[in-house]
């Protein structure tokens, strides 16, 4: 770690969605896989345990020739093992996932927290506020942000959001 302290990353949307839609895309086998991950990468999600404590574990693949080739000349791997626990779980409000950062080389493995809060508004949308933990140094962080920030463009698409 380096000795500059980060603030975590704040990304807000407000989607034409329920509270427990956009719930059950962050907790169920089905939702994780239909959004998490990058544009040009999937998820293959080997357990969900949609629940405080529960664990949840998958695989991000990089899933066109293009993200495959960009991988393999960062010298990244076309896929890792990620998993973590839900350690929050307040149904359709709050939820936090606390993932156990171990594939990168030469990073001892630690924690990332990452929250997501659901608001009902009166139009019927649903604000959602994701705050991500800083990683072990600005440049993942910044990586962090940006593949995070592509992963929402396709709940964007899904639900017309405007930004």
């Amino acid at each position: 770690m380096n000795d500059t302290i980060e603030a975590s990353i704040v990304i807000e949307r407000s989607y034409a969605a329920s509270a427990e839609e956009l719930w059950n895309l962050w907790t169920t086998r089905d939702g994780f896989q239909s959004w998490w991950g990058p544009q040009g990468f999937r998820t293959d999600v080997r357990e969900m345990d949609g629940r405080e404590g529960g664990a949840f574990h998958y695989d991000m693949v990089a899933d066109t020739p293009e993200m495959v080739k960009a991988m393999a000349e960062m010298g990244r791997p076309a896929s890792h093992e990620s998993r973590g626990t839900f350690t929050e779980f307040k149904p359709h409000e709050r939820l936090v996932l606390t993932h156990i950062i171990d594939f990168l080389p030469g990073v001892a493995p630690y924690d990332s927290t990452m929250t997501a809060q659901f608001i009902p508004a009166t139009d019927g949308k649903t604000r959602m506020i994701v705050t991500l933990s800083p990683m072990h140094n600005p440049e993942f962080s910044e990586m962090q942000k940006q593949g995070f920030t592509s992963q929402l463009s396709k709940l964007d698409t899904r639900y017309d959001w405007q930004g």
